[in-house]
């Protein structure tokens, strides 16, 4: 940080100043494992059940990797401020000088070793660096850059953290919508409305319950959409539907670009879905950028609203299903792509991902206290973007590959009414000795943006574990 002001001298003096090593609250247990992953929606067997633990890599059960820097956090009790604080010192002195809301930027994790139940943690923190003050899409602010190591009761290293904040000025940036939103609203035209005739009023009485109906001949059980007077197949007026599982894959699929219609988003996709029923229809893929959509790639109901007197049935890729098995090094090359991965953004994951990793700001819990800071709504903390980055690559590596590291720098905030797509691939694969280890580079986006972007370092195992 070069010279300045009065307050960048007391920044300054605190760079490099190590903390008072902090004894976690608690020692790593079952239930804030839980919480965690009830959060996440993480179903890694390792983390919960101690049969498949005790037979796994870990011989017991052991804690999600990316909550390394859960267990030390104070909480809702935080520590008074003293010259033994200097992350604290700096964020106080910051406050007194206007910039009185913290987010954070990045995150980067290093796992020596999984953490089990029973470890207690204790963490050394020191300030790392403090940026000048620079122009940021929520307000003028400064970077505090801050790094952790934590050791285990034993002493032993256990991991490292560098986390990366931004201290602003609340209600002095710009608005999270995009200047096309912004200039849009109120003006743009509705989306055409469908025609509803007699014969498919079935069909959108079933949207509007939240169903799929698929019109079905009463006589000889012949599926057909789109909706017929009678049945091609045996000719029957006798006509009724059945409800459709809502799974299909991507038949075919085109991207309109010209002319543009101004009641539509651009760019969108128009898909062929062919149902896991049979019958195929024309509706929008969403939640996935154009060059990701893919014929024959598994997609899932999703009901949208262009507008809230129009409810339309889309789809979106599917949640890839977790690997029981965990992928060899052999299995796997550079180039590999993971599926993508949608993920709905609510407040209630976001409310969840906060109190499961002790996050006590407003931001993250209070709307009233988000638009104080000058955000529209809530917003995802980075420790639960983190968490659904690390569930991402565990569900697609199998139960017992080993995180070894992972690093995450937010982009566009994750608000509710949202979804999040988590899209990854294989950029390099190497051995260090015995130890396989694969990169894989991640991107999770929104409707506004990329949210987040970085990488995941993986360990395999050379041979499959007979168990």
């Amino acid at each position: 940080m070069p010279p300045g002001t009065a307050l960048d001298e007391k920044l300054r003096a605190e760079i490099g100043k190590q903390g008072q090593p902090q004894l976690a609250r608690d020692p790593v247990n079952q239930a804030l494992i839980r919480q965690w992953c009830d959060a996440m929606e993480d179903q890694n067997p390792a983390y919960a059940d101690a049969t498949f633990a005790s037979n796994s890599v870990h011989g017991q059960i052991v804690a999600p990797p990316a909550m390394l820097s859960v267990w030390s956090r104070p909480g809702n009790a935080l520590r008074p401020v003293g010259p033994d604080d200097p992350v604290r010192t700096v964020l106080v002195e910051l406050a007194a000088a206007g910039y009185t809301s913290v987010v954070a930027t990045s995150l980067a994790h290093e796992y020596v070793r999984y953490l089990r139940l029973g470890d207690v943690l204790t963490a050394t923190q020191w300030v790392h660096d403090v940026s000048a003050e620079k122009r940021t899409a929520l307000g003028a602010g400064r970077f505090v850059t801050t790094a952790t190591e934590y050791r285990a009761q034993t002493g032993d290293l256990v991991g490292r953290a560098r986390l990366d904040l931004l201290a602003f000025k609340a209600g002095r940036g710009h608005s999270t919508a995009s200047a096309g939103e912004s200039a849009s609203k109120g003006a743009r035209p509705p989306r055409p409305r469908p025609g509803i005739s007699r014969d498919t009023q079935f069909f959108w009485d079933g949207v509007r319950a939240g169903e799929l109906r698929i019109q079905r001949c009463a006589r000889c059980g012949e599926l057909h959409h789109p909706p017929m007077v009678r049945c091609p197949q045996c000719g029957s007026h006798e006509l009724g539907y059945q409800v459709s599982s809502g799974k299909g894959v991507v038949y075919s699929f085109v991207e309109p670009c010209h002319p543009r219609v101004a009641a539509f988003d651009y760019p969108y996709v128009v898909g062929l879905v062919e149902l896991e029923e049979g019958t195929r229809l024309i509706t929008n893929l969403v939640h996935i950028d154009p060059d990701a959509v893919a014929i024959g790639m598994p997609v899932e109901l999703v009901f949208g609203q262009p507008d809230p007197e129009l409810t339309l049935p889309l789809f979106r890729p599917r949640r890839p299903a977790r690997r029981e098995t965990t992928l060899v090094f052999d299995e796997v090359n550079a180039g590999d792509e993971l599926p993508p991965c949608p993920i709905p953004i609510t407040a209630r994951l976001i409310v969840a991902g906060a109190l499961a990793s002790r996050d006590y700001d407003g931001v993250h819990h209070d709307r009233d206290a988000a638009n104080r800071s000058g955000l529209p709504d809530i917003l995802m903390n980075i420790f639960t973007t983190g968490g659904l980055c690390a569930r991402y690559v565990s569900d697609w590596a199998g139960p017992e590959a080993l995180l070894r590291g992972l690093t995450i720098r937010l982009g566009t905030p994750n608000h509710p009414h949202d979804t999040m797509t988590i899209a990854g691939a294989v950029c390099s694969k190497g051995s260090e000795g015995e130890t396989n280890l694969i990169d894989i580079r991640l991107r999770g986006y929104n409707r506004r943006g990329d949210h987040a972007s970085g990488s995941i370092v993986v360990e395999l195992p050379t041979t499959a574990r007979i168990r």
